[in-house]
């Protein structure tokens, strides 16, 4: 063995372990789906409805999910707000 060959080895390509990185995320997040209860996509579609009487926001702005460990389980809510509110009308009195 040459200088040379020893930097010529074969190491795993970019594209490989970017590809195996992605199936590892993939393989994980259906994991993480199949223990979500049943009612998660209609809580989801509500609080959806709800933020939408205040705020327009869009179907895919918000994301529900819920992780659980030994000790406790917890219920993660995102919304993607747009950056600027109209002014809330008041009601007559």
């Amino acid at each position: 063995m040459n200088l040379m060959d020893y930097f010529r080895s074969s190491r795993p390509k970019s594209a490989s372990v970017a590809k195996e990185r992605l199936q590892i995320l993939v393989a994980h997040e259906r994991r993480a789906e199949r223990n979500q209860p049943a009612y998660l996509a209609d809580l989801q579609r509500e609080l959806l409805d709800v933020i939408r009487k205040y705020v327009h926001v869009e179907q895919n702005a918000i994301t529900v999910n819920m992780e659980q460990d030994e000790n406790r389980e917890v219920l993660e809510l995102n919304i993607v707000l747009p950056e600027e509110t109209p002014p809330r009308r008041r009601s007559a009195l």
